[in-house]
Order: C-alpha cells, then sequence, then structure tokens
C-alpha cells in the first residue's frame, strides 16, 4: 500500500506527523508492504502549517497513479496570506477562546477549494483503487468540495454541523469505515485511523506491532454501516 499524506497551506501537523509516524513504522514492520510519501497538489514545495510556522516538505505531487491511500489532514491556526508564516496570537485572539479559532480553521480549510486539490480528491473519490482517508478538519475539504453527499463521515466535534449540512450522514465517533472512504475524529483520532488502517490493509499483527512501538491503545469502535440498527438507550 502506497500511501500519500496531502499537505496545503494552513494544514495542522498533527494531523499529519501521526498518520506519517504510524504508517512510516507499518512500513518496517511489513518489509516494505506499506510506503508513505508527503505530498501537495503543486508538487514539491515547502507547505507552513498553521501552527507556529512549522513548515514540512512536500517531496512530489498527488498521483493518483500511483497511490492506494489518500488522506487529507485538517487546519489550525490565522489566517494569513497563502504561504505566510503565521504571527503569534495577540492577547485578544487568545481571550477569544476556541470558537474563534475553529472558525479560522474553517477559513483555512475554505481555501483549499480554490487550489486543485479539490479537482485530485474528487478523482481519487471515482476511483475504486484508491482509498481516501481524512483527519479531523480534512473531512470538511471533501465535504465542502461537494464530494461526501450520502457518505458516512465523522470530523471534529465543532464540525460535526458542517458536515451534516453538506449532506453526508454525520456519525459521532472517533473512527469511521465507509468503505473507500476512512474518517477521523479529532486531532489525536490520526494515530487511531492509521493504526486501523494498518489493520485494514496489512494486518492485526503489524498494527498490534506499530501500537506497542508507540505504547498507544487505540480508543473506541471503528463505526461501520453493519449490523441491527440500535434501539434508543
Amino acid at each position: 500500500m502506497h500511501a500519500q499524506i496531502v499537505l496545503f497551506d494552513g494544514f495542522d501537523p498533527l494531523d499529519v506527523i501521526a498518520p506519517y509516524e504510524v504508517l512510516y513504522a507499518g512500513g518496517t514492520a511489513s518489509d516494505g508492504a506499506v510506503t508513505v510519501e508527503l505530498v501537495s497538489a503543486e508538487g514539491p514545495r515547502e507547505v507552513v502549517s498553521g501552527t507556529g510556522g512549522l513548515t514540512l516538505r512536500a517531496t512530489g505531487a498527488v498521483d493518483l497513479e500511483r497511490a492506494d491511500l489518500l488522506l487529507v489532514p485538517g487546519a489550525s491556526g490565522r489566517v494569513g496570506e497563502p504561504g505566510e508564516v503565521p504571527d503569534e496570537e495577540s492577547a485578544e485572539e487568545r481571550a477569544a477562546g476556541e470558537p474563534e479559532r475553529d472558525e479560522l480553521s474553517a477559513v483555512l480549510l475554505a481555501r483549499t477549494l480554490t487550489t486543485g486539490l479539490p479537482a485530485l480528491l474528487g478523482r481519487a473519490m471515482d476511483d475504486p483503487g484508491i482509498t481516501v482517508a481524512t483527519v479531523c478538519g480534512g473531512s470538511l475539504v471533501l465535504a465542502m468540495a461537494g464530494l461526501l453527499e450520502g457518505r458516512h463521515a465523522t470530523t471534529h466535534h465543532l464540525g460535526l454541523d458542517l458536515l451534516d449540512a453538506t449532506g453526508a450522514h454525520m456519525v459521532r465517533a472517533r473512527v469511521v469505515d465507509d468503505g473507500d472512504l476512512i474518517t477521523g475524529a479529532g486531532v489525536t483520532s490520526g494515530l487511531d485511523l492509521s493504526l486501523y488502517l494498518l489493520e485494514r490493509e496489512v494486518g492485526p499483527r503489524i498494527a498490534h506491532a506499530v501500537e506497542e512501538l508507540f505504547a498507544h491503545e487505540r480508543r473506541g469502535t471503528v463505526w461501520r454501516a453493519k449490523g441491527p440498527t440500535p434501539a434508543a438507550l
């Protein structure tokens, strides 16, 4: 399985780093059955995150001929010009609290709609040979691009209403498996999502070995549209 993790201006670093490390370790544990790289819609470049100006390098372009898995992170931080290193928050912005920061993240996510990324994601969603995965607000990128209508998905708890408003079937779960679409909730769910991807694609023994390496036990049940509908509790 070749995984490509997509970087865009304002991405949330933890949404990227956690899955990258898990999938990279999965490749080592499976003798190369899993490979992973950082890419962007534009090709090789330095990409500025939304957290303190931390920069990661995309080593290639999104390549749907090579990718078996395309993973889209969420966003974080302040809104500036594309590629701009964010300034430190002012005292007034810090005092404004989480809702304003969440609103800014939504603006950063919406900015991806002006790039070449939505078209690439649309092609990936139409390709039965590619699994699209998201962490946190990454599912909102797909939703705002009109790609999740009728699909089961989750996102950060502050974005669930927006996800629902786009026509997706919103699920309050840490990881949601909708076939060729796997979505994770808040930022740390990237660990659980990527461990589940290892289990699904290369087996539970590999996933367990990586889980032990990182001293992390997965949380929650992976939601699938299977089994009887639960009665009200």
